[in-house]
């Protein structure tokens, strides 16, 4: 039961967050797809939901959790992309930071897509 609907639709954003995250992780595992692919698919996963001006709201729940797709991206590159742990952890934050600036200026999905490739194929350089 829950107390208020505030708090029920926290509950159903976190369970499909929840879904989203493990299909980002399973991307991420996916060892037969270029780093940057890997990248654009998770990112896809985590905000695909929550792009374009009639879920503003609901993308504050995925802002406020940026650690959550953050520790898995990060193994990702690291194992990737030879170079200190840090720097795998700076790279990804700057694409999730990222990621929550695009979803605030398009309106589609596909736009997310193509501003997302540009920004992990300028950070893989």
């Amino acid at each position: 039961m829950f107390a208020s609907k505030e708090e029920l639709f926290r509950s159903a954003v976190s369970r499909a967050l929840e879904h989203d995250l493990a299909e980002a992780a399973a991307s991420l595992r996916d060892t037969d797809l270029p780093l940057a692919a890997r990248l654009l698919e998770a990112f896809d996963h985590w905000a695909e939901r929550y792009v374009g001006p009639l879920v503003r709201d609901i993308a504050g729940v995925v802002e406020d959790n940026p650690d959550l797709l953050g520790s898995l991206a990060t193994t990702a590159v690291a194992a990737a992309v030879p170079q200190p742990r840090t720097t795998a952890d700076q790279l990804v934050q700057t694409l999730i930071s990222t990621s929550i600036g695009i979803k605030q200026q398009v309106n589609t999905r596909e736009e997310y897509l193509a501003r997302m490739t540009v920004a992990i194929g300028l950070s893989l350089r």
